[in-house]
């Protein structure tokens, strides 16, 4: 009990502006709190709520939502927890754990439920393609609340690429995981067993954050690849976290990479087989 109610208290910031520093450590609301990018965390906790009211309904009514490992969630710190995750849509994907991050923060502990939403976790940031958000009104929506836009530099628009690497990505990630909890797909794409990024394994270690691996399944077959539309409901909808591990600083950058394809099971052959037959 005494951990849920802590959740809900101020987090004083080193925001630039000496008056918002010290209001931070009584602004139970945060009305005056502001993330990295100077953006107001009473706006994003906004967009949160309007952008989750509908979409409860699509994850957890109209499709079956089965969460588990979330009590390695309830002890987390603030900041600097970096959760890795397959990817399966463009935002099903990172709505769905905006879901459970808000109910966690209420101690609801598996169970994901909307009344969490009036009240929902605001220092959550995901790393997401610039191109991807850019398109439409309704990403752009999303976009505000907490969205980390990469240029990739490997694909654009559905179409292999080459471009020069965009450096500015790891600094934009480094300031979220000092503010709070970010979430990144480091494969990059939502097709399935697709290489990992060493990018991922770059900031893991310049930020030696706490490392969440999550396993996510059901969202290819339930959404189109936006995550926008339904394909097929009431299907299962999995999301499973791990135990936090974190990474040596001897680790090699190549080390890294070779872990979290495990972690987030993307080498197994079962699995591949198991997807193939599913295309077919």
């Amino acid at each position: 009990m005494l951990r849920v109610i802590k959740n809900f208290l101020p987090i004083p910031n080193n925001d630039p502006n000496l008056f918002f520093r010290y209001v931070s450590y009584i602004d139970v609301f945060g009305i005056f709190d502001r993330d990295p990018f100077g953006n107001w965390l009473i706006l994003k906790r906004f967009i949160i709520l309007i952008a989750g009211i509908p979409t409860y309904w699509r994850i957890a009514v109209a499709n079956q939502l089965k969460v588990e490992g979330t009590e390695y969630l309830e002890k987390l710190p603030n900041q600097n927890v970096y959760f890795i995750s397959n990817h399966q849509t463009y935002f099903a994907d990172v709505i769905t754990f905006y879901h459970i991050f808000c109910s966690v923060k209420w101690g609801f502990g598996n169970r994901v439920l909307p009344i969490a939403l009036f009240a929902p976790r605001g220092r959550l940031f995901y790393v997401a393609a610039s191109e991807t958000m850019k398109d439409g009104l309704i990403p752009k929506l999303f976009s505000l609340a907490g969205a980390i836009l990469v240029e990739r530099s490997w694909r654009a628009k559905g179409e292999n690429v080459k471009r020069e690497l965009d450096t500015s990505a790891g600094d934009n990630v480094s300031k979220g995981l000092k503010f709070g909890w970010v979430v990144s797909f480091p494969q990059g794409t939502t097709s399935p067993y697709a290489p990992i990024r060493k990018g991922t394994a770059h900031i893991i270690k310049d930020n030696n954050p706490i490392v969440v691996p999550v396993v996510i399944d059901g969202f290819r077959r339930a959404f189109n690849k936006s995550g926008l539309s339904y394909k097929k409901r009431n299907t299962e909808l999995k999301v499973k976290f791990k135990e936090p591990i974190y990474f040596s600083p001897d680790a090699t950058v190549e080390e890294i990479t070779e872990v979290v394809k495990n972690i987030i099971e993307q080498n197994m052959p079962e699995r591949i087989a198991r997807w193939k037959n599913e295309a077919v």
